[in-house]
């Protein structure tokens, strides 16, 4: 369990850290004066979400494979003749080749669909395809780096890296070191190649890349259980990033690309709320695929119920402290006013990532399991849910509706994974320290609400924030909420220097 918090301390820090730097692009591309507009904004995000539905389509389901088999793979292979990278790049690379025909072949559609209300996409379309391509190559790369242990450096590169070439961009722009948008997003187009190449270069560096087209033993015992499970995950994986993004194409196709990048602020504000789940999965993985092998059912809920209640804690503190200075932070760094109306977005998009983090990582846990056609399952479910509500309510309601979707998806999505993992294996997320979570969570955000709500501008958003803090988080500490906290704090309290000299 050290282990897997060590790597999730230290990937969340990597993932706040691309956040800060995440917000600072978020500020340039939205903020007063800015180069860009609300629809240029958008289209980034709009090549975010395309890219991840291509990777989702082109991937046939090889990324699940090689963190569900890599151990069977390591522990019976040597380096040099582990087939499993080979296999899920060329496969890959074959769904890459549908995705380019499909594209091809529904263009026509795509333009009749976006030309009126969002004519930049249409003008972009072709430079989305490279994007998406380097988005498959670099989460096949990571997928293999999280099994050998490499997930703090894949973190840093997806979380951090990606959003540093992305800054370097809006400052080239900004300076006029190029001429227009057009060579920007040409430019951008091409900044998760350069992620995925630092990784590939990095496995090399490591020698832990080898392609070999010798096929092993293992594959030829495993590869119709491989093909079996590509199957009914693809699918449900599909069908996952389709329910995640479908609410930004639905937005582009009815509302425009200026109410795409409004969508997109509150949408990039509430990812902030689900930045610890990142790091939490990437160390999970390769841990729980172990456990499942060895069929240590304790092992697994030890981190099923740990992570449930450390994501709550981490979500809850994260969407308050938020969800308290929002509006006086669109007012106070004086960002375009059609950004305010993205504050009830992230309300109820916020809400809809606690809810996912509050039930621990289930997901990771039936996605390791021999369960993992449960996959299939839950995501048509998903998907039955989330395209409708999110045609109706965006229709009818506006941007607004797809908060309304998202929460609403998400809660039945969840809770269907809970009563699953509770039949199967008698595992759950919670305890009387979720209710004690949420309690002082929400007293803690009461205090703070009607104690300094007068305050405003950047010394009413720090006082409410700090005071915030002190109160959630003696509290959790107070109460030792988490099994997790008191180590961490007691381990930070032994590097100090001051402290070691007493």
């Amino acid at each position: 369990m050290s282990q897997v918090r060590r790597q999730s301390i230290i990937s969340t820090l990597f993932v706040y850290s691309g956040f800060v730097i995440g917000f600072i692009n978020t500020y340039l591309f939205t903020r007063q004066g800015s180069a860009f507009t609300p629809s240029e904004y958008g289209l980034t995000n709009i090549f975010i979400a395309v890219g991840n539905l291509m990777f989702a389509f082109a991937n046939l389901g090889m990324v699940s494979v090689v963190y569900k088999f890599y151990p069977y793979y390591n522990d019976n292979l040597p380096k040099k003749k582990n087939d499993l990278l080979t296999w899920a790049f060329l496969v890959s690379l074959v769904g890459f080749c549908f995705v380019i025909l499909a594209g091809y072949v529904f263009r026509d559609l795509v333009v009749r669909k976006f030309e009126g209300n969002s004519p930049e996409f249409v003008q972009y379309y072709l430079w989305v395809f490279p994007f998406g391509f380097s988005i498959l190559i670099f989460s096949i790369l990571e997928v293999f780096a999280w099994n050998i242990r490499k997930s703090i450096f894949t973190t840093f590169l997806r979380e951090l890296l990606f959003r540093l070439l992305t800054l370097f961009l809006i400052f080239l722009l900004s300076f006029k070191l190029i001429n227009s948008f057009d060579t920007f997003i040409k430019m951008y187009t091409f900044s998760y190649g350069v992620v995925a190449l630092v990784l590939l270069v990095y496995l090399i560096w490591k020698k832990e890349f080898y392609i070999t087209f010798t096929i092993s033993r293992v594959t030829k015992k495993f590869y119709k259980k491989m093909v079996s499970m590509a199957s009914l995950v693809y699918v449900g994986g599909t069908i996952f990033m389709i329910a995640s993004f479908i609410d930004t194409i639905i937005i582009m196709s009815l509302l425009g690309t200026a109410s795409a990048g409004i969508f997109a602020l509150g949408n990039v504000v509430a990812g902030l709320v689900q930045a610890p789940q990142r790091g939490a999965v990437a160390a999970s993985i390769p841990v729980l695929s172990k456990a499942w092998k060895d069929k240590d059912y304790d092992k697994i809920n030890v981190i099923y119920q740990r992570s449930g209640i450390n994501l709550l804690i981490a979500s809850l503190g994260i969407f308050l402290v938020v969800w308290l200075s929002y509006q006086d932070a669109v007012n106070t760094f004086k960002l375009k006013p059609a950004y305010l109306e993205s504050e009830w977005i992230f309300f109820f998009l916020g809400i809809a990532r606690v809810v996912d983090l509050g039930t621990g990582v289930n997901s990771t846990i039936i996605g390791t399991s021999t369960y993992w056609r449960f996959e299939f399952i839950s995501g048509m479910i998903l998907l039955t849910l989330v395209v409708p509500l999110n045609y109706i309510l965006v229709k009818h309601f506006g941007i607004i509706g797809a908060g309304y979707s998202n929460l609403i998806s998400l809660s039945v999505y969840n809770t269907i994974r809970i009563i699953f993992l509770k039949r199967k294996f008698n595992m759950h997320p919670f305890s009387r320290k979720t209710i004690y979570a949420i309690i002082l969570a929400f007293v803690s955000f009461c205090i703070c609400y009607y104690s300094f709500i007068s305050f405003h501008g950047f010394g009413g958003i720090m006082i409410k924030t700090i005071v915030f803090v002190a109160l959630y988080g003696g509290a959790i500490v107070y109460f030792d909420l988490s099994p997790d906290v008191l180590p961490v704090w007691e381990t930070i309290l032994k590097k100090i220097p001051w402290k070691k000299k007493s």
